[in-house]
């Protein structure tokens, strides 16, 4: 991988060291060209008019997004977040009261409380997978459950916000397809880290943000839905005259592809600058993505752990570009404020983002930093500086 020319399609990183990459990540030049180009057009000719000249373009992302996750264009569905793809999904299941789900302590926040909401709506029944005293999921917990309540749904955060743990994904899928058990996997965070291949992990639904690791715009998201999913005619709730057909009075007719998700509404210049970031990605590979920033996460980890006080809070056997980071003696706004008053950019989650894993840890923040590719060891270790210096000798 060349950095210097991937730093210089990033000119964000002239004047910031990002270490943000799991909230929001530096967009390259292409993806800003994508988006003004289209912004442009419609602001010449209008947004229908605009739509109606390029609308063989927006193939685009059905073709980068099949590439990126290893599958077919009519597999891959739009969305405006993670959230809207994964809610869309949740919501095709036909759960019933007294119906089980089957999640893992590390799933993301939205995830849980919408697991939450579906109980107390919906008079499902949630459980939750233990973990290993190392960290991550357990797999003879999970087992174990599923053979004894027999879940209509598994759902897995691949990584979750608060962590740099990675869950393993295709052994869930594996024990989902020898229960015929509904899989759901959120891949919010892992998505442009690392390669992801649908058909091994045995998914029938996969969600992620274009914003994080895949770095493109805000807004902007991708479904995955299996060929069984659209098999069995799953869909959403209210789907709406795009991916559907209103055949008569009373009748529709979903859409035969994984569209029948989407809405008609759209902002397409980001729907373009998510195609032209996964391009990007895609071209450069992501086995090479992974190995650049698994090594620059665990440099900062290596360099972190047991240092002045401060304590390496990722537990796993596999762990990837999220380095969560906790001293007792310190507060995480502070720590925040004061790596932005060096211009290194960070986030500090709070308990509310991980309520039982920070319970578990005994911790009620932790400091985020997500390297990607295209940083660097220099802004790593300038990190590691500023984070020693904030404790008194």
């Amino acid at each position: 991988m060349d950095i210097q020319k991937v730093r210089k399609d990033t000119p964000g990183t002239l004047h910031h060291n990002h270490l943000n990459n799991a909230g929001a990540a530096l967009m390259p030049i292409q993806v800003m060209e994508a988006i003004r180009s289209y912004q442009d057009l419609e602001f010449e000719m209008g947004g229908y008019e605009a739509m109606a000249k390029e609308h063989k373009s927006f193939q685009s992302f059905y073709q980068e997004g099949a590439r990126f996750l290893q599958t077919k264009p009519e597999n891959i569905a739009w969305s405006t977040s993670a959230t809207d793809a994964y809610n869309k999904a949740l919501s095709s299941f036909p759960l019933l009261p007294g119906d089980y789900l089957l999640t893992t302590i590390n799933d993301y926040v939205a995830n849980q409380i919408a697991f939450l909401h579906l109980q107390k709506r919906r008079g499902i029944k949630l459980l939750r997978a233990e973990d290993l005293p190392t960290g991550g999921v357990d797999l003879e917990s999970m087992e174990s459950l599923i053979k004894q309540y027999r879940p209509k749904v598994v759902a897995v955060t691949h990584m979750p916000t608060n962590s740099g743990l990675i869950q393993p994904v295709e052994a869930i899928g594996a024990l989902c397809k020898k229960y015929e058990t509904w899989y759901l996997v959120d891949a919010c965070q892992t998505a442009g880290q690392l390669p992801l291949d649908v058909e091994k992990i045995g998914c029938d639904y996969l969600s992620l943000t274009m914003r994080k690791f895949v770095r493109g715009p805000r807004g902007g998201g991708l479904l995955f839905a299996s060929d069984r999913v659209l098999e069995k005619g799953l869909e959403g709730v209210y789907p709406d005259g795009y991916g559907s057909t209103w055949t008569d009075a009373d009748t529709y007719q979903p859409d035969k592809t994984a569209k029948r998700f989407e809405y008609f509404e759209r902002n397409y210049s980001i729907l373009l600058g998510s195609a032209a970031a996964m391009a990007y990605a895609n071209d450069l590979g992501l086995d090479s993505i992974q190995n650049r920033v698994t090594t620059l996460a665990d440099h900062l980890r290596q360099k972190m752990q047991n240092n002045k006080g401060w304590q390496v809070m990722d537990k796993g056997e596999k762990l990837g570009g999220i380095v969560t980071l906790f001293h007792p003696d310190l507060e995480g706004k502070q720590v925040h404020k004061t790596l932005m008053e060096h211009s290194i950019n960070n986030s500090v989650a709070g308990v509310y983002n991980a309520v039982i894993d920070m319970h578990n840890k005994g911790i009620f923040w932790a400091l985020r930093l997500s390297p990607h590719y295209y940083n660097t060891v220099e802004e790593v270790d300038e990190a590691v500086d500023v984070l020693e210096k904030m404790i008194k000798k």
